[in-house]
């Protein structure tokens, strides 16, 4: 089955022209890997998007491990060029652990934990997976000798090639190596002068010949490299325990790599020539905004809408249509695969579907032994075996009467919508577009013509049945005018007419519709907000009520204590009655300021109830106010002009107040700045009132606060004297202030 799957997916391929786009792909893998990546589709995006962000460098190309995890599972010796490939991927993940990335990727690098007996095996291999024989001090004396002899090898040659016996006998004084053996290239008639095996023939006639002399020290060569071998041997076995050993953390790896290299080979392709990843959506809505299929050059971007069941594209040959569709079905199996791509990705919306299918190319050849009428009905009966596939059909009535094929055809794909596919289908005939025309899950697209140029402009236009322009179409390729104008004789203005009110009725039938349409959801619309308007006011009315009453209750019951203290004679517990009695009313709206209003020396101005004369402006935001004789520092905030005419206040009024006491200003909680600003307005609107005597309540605490109260009541020009208040009304935690 996953053959016939992985057949069926490269036949699209191709019919899709995208082999190119997905043989360049294929060569950011690190090794042979399928298209399809297993498991959670989500998941696996939001690694790629993750890894996307980051700057890494490519994996190396690593070998498949399967062969390899199989022979240590069955205790066998693997050779060092498959140990390292196992190295080599390890070392990999390494050099990504050691980035110390954050997000999913950084969690993903934690779960590498590189147990001590591969580092054993590891350090034994150099970067470009030579066995380090430095390590091994047999091995690096014997390597020394290979040295040694070869330096001898070497230096026999070349006394023989400086030797006056044999120089004439010489094409050149070179040391040649032919199949890793040392020789001379000599001419015919040397073996009178040098005794020695010919190696082989060189392309002008010459001899490779390698010396007897040399002879001995080469075989001295073999023995020590089949010791050398031995050893590698040994090596090999050992290693081969340690990794059978560290199975479990192999077979971790290669699936954990296999699933990395995916990622990697998505995001590097899509770096390297400025594409897009995007994923496919959990529903059947294709939007491509700014699509260029990748075997185009120099395209025109591509915008469709395709919400609906049938996507039905008319209009001029050779207008673009049969590549519109393959772009249509080469986005949704790109993004099926996370195959990166040209698009909009923000802008551009690609449906899930099991199965892309397509049905372009004509069936008709000699060896299928089959009409193209015959064939396309073989393909389409393959169809109804599967569900919920993106469906493809280029020229759909090819190979028919395209009367009996329109009626045909318009059952055949009822019948696939029932199926759950979607069908992008081509067309020059107006007959089936006609029929489908007037459908709701039925979308309409018509190539453009330049009518003026008298060539196709590769766009289209949602909504309309386009012309097939076959007479245009024939001159552009070459046919003679003659025959192109007796054809349409032939062909007839009636039949040009009726082609024209099709087009023009189908036109005016889909407009109505969407017309139609707009109203009833506007309707529904309007409907909504009508509902909701009048279930808000509900929500309201009884919302206002519960606070109503709440409040109502609250109070009650705040006043209830108040009540219950004032008849035991304890003025704190009366205070603090009261100030939780009013924490229970509803905030105080505040009067919005103008910002813009500035105040000037010499305005009338109204503060409180009282009004006066600006006679100073300490800044912008407070001013000197001269109320009743008395002057005061005020927030212009608190200040309203007026346009009473400006009179001089006399100063000689004496206003007798009856003296009051129990006129109080709680300063409890606040700091020394803070209260004595609070304190400062008070004793203001006290002199304004006419009262001659306030109470402050500052508290004991740390003495803080009645130390700056004291402070200021002292520098106040209005304060006559102050002292601790009586016992009842707070002792050393107020003060009487008399003005």
């Amino acid at each position: 089955m996953r053959v016939d799957n992985n057949q069926r997916i490269d036949t699209l391929i191709n019919q899709l022209d995208l082999s190119d786009h997905i043989a360049l792909f294929k060569q950011f893998f690190s090794r042979e890997n399928s298209l399809y990546i297993e498991g959670d589709q989500e998941l696996h995006y939001r690694y790629i998007k993750a890894l996307d962000a980051i700057e890494f460098k490519a994996p190396p190309k690593v070998a498949d491990f399967t062969n390899s995890k199989l022979h240590l599972k069955k205790q066998g010796v693997l050779p060092f060029e498959q140990i390292f490939e196992i190295i080599k991927v390890v070392r990999y993940f390494r050099y990504f652990k050691n980035k110390n990335l954050e997000g999913i990727i950084g969690e993903w690098m934690e779960k590498f934990v590189i147990e001590e007996k591969f580092l054993e095996v590891e350090k034994y291999f150099t970067h470009d997976g030579k066995f380090d024989e430095n390590l091994d001090e047999t091995l690096f004396g014997l390597s020394a000798r290979i040295k040694e002899h070869k330096a001898n090898i070497s230096s026999s040659l070349k006394r023989l090639t400086s030797s006056q016996k044999i120089s004439p006998y010489l094409i050149d004084t070179q040391v040649h190596l032919v199949n890793d053996e040392e020789c001379l290239l000599v001419r015919g008639g040397f073996n009178h002068v040098l005794k020695g095996a010919m190696i082989g023939r060189s392309s002008s006639g010459g001899f490779y010949v390698s010396p007897d002399i040399i002879l001995k020290t080469k075989e001295q060569i073999r023995y020590i490299n089949e010791e050398r071998e031995a050893i590698f041997y040994t090596y090999a076995k050992e290693f081969s325990s340690k990794f059978a050993e560290l199975l479990p953390f192999i077979n971790f790896a290669d699936k954990e790599f296999t699933k990395f290299d995916n990622y990697q080979a998505r995001v590097l392709f899509a770096k390297s020539r400025d594409l897009q990843l995007i994923k496919s959506k959990k529903d059947a809505k294709i939007i491509l905004e700014g699509f260029i299929h990748p075997a185009l050059h120099h395209a025109k971007p591509i915008h469709v809408d395709f919400s609906k069941n049938i996507l039905m594209i008319t209009g001029v040959n050779a207008g673009g249509k049969t590549m519109l569709l393959k772009s249509i079905l080469s986005a949704a199996f790109m993004a099926k695969y996370i195959i990166p791509m040209k698009l909009n990705e923000h802008k551009s919306h690609i449906g899930n579907f099991k199965q892309v299918l397509a049905i372009i190319d004509d069936p008709q050849n000699v060896k299928n032994d089959i009409s193209t009428f015959a064939g396309r009905m073989q393909e389409f009966s393959k169809i109804f075996e599967h569900k919920d596939a993106l469906v493809g059909v280029d020229e759909i009535e090819l190979g028919t009467d395209s009367d009996e094929a329109a009626a045909l055809f318009k059952v055949i794909l009822d019948e696939l919508i029932l199926k759950g596919h979607k069908i992008v289908v081509t067309t020059h005939h107006k007959r089936l577009a006609a029929l489908m025309a007037d459908r709701d899950d039925v979308e309409l697209m018509a190539a453009i013509y330049d009518e003026q140029n008298r060539m196709p402009t590769y766009e289209f236009m949602h909504g309309i049945i386009g012309k097939s322009y076959a007479f245009e179409t024939a001159s552009r390729y070459g046919i003679s005018n003659k025959i192109v104008q007796e054809a349409k004789i032939l062909y007839g203005d009636n039949s040009e007419k009726l082609n024209l009110l099709i087009e023009r009725g189908s036109q005016l039938e889909r407009e109505l519709k969407q017309k139609h349409k707009k109203v009833d959801e506007k309707l529904q619309e309007l409907e909504v907000k009508e509902r909701d308007l009048k279930e808000e006011r509900i929500q309201i009315f009884e919302e206002l009520q519960r606070e109503k009453n709440a409040l109502k209750e609250s109070y009650k019951i705040a006043i209830d204590e108040a009540k219950n203290a004032a008849r035991a004679g304890d003025m704190k517990a009366i205070h603090r009655a009261m100030n939780e009695a009013n924490k229970k009313l509803p905030p105080e709206k505040k009067e919005k300021v103008n910002q813009h209003v500035e105040f000037k020396v010499g305005e009338n101005v109204k503060y409180h109830s009282k009004k006066g004369v600006i006679i100073a402006m300490k800044d912008k935001n407070e001013a000197i106010v001269e109320v009743d004789g008395m002057r005061v520092r005020v927030k212009t905030s608190q200040l309203k002009h007026t346009q009473i005419i400006k009179q001089k206040p006399t100063t000689d009024v004496k206003v007798n107040v009856q003296r009051r006491a129990g006129l109080k200003c709680d300063l409890h909680g606040m700091r020394a700045e803070e209260a004595t600003e609070v304190l400062d307005k008070f004793i203001s609107d006290a002199l304004i009132n006419g009262w001659d005597e306030v109470i402050v309540y500052h508290g004991i605490g740390t003495g803080k606060l009645s130390y700056a109260v004291k402070e200021f009541l002292k520098a106040h020009p209005k304060v006559k004297k102050f002292e601790d208040a009586p016992q009842h009304l707070g002792g050393f935690g107020a003060k009487l202030v008399t003005l």
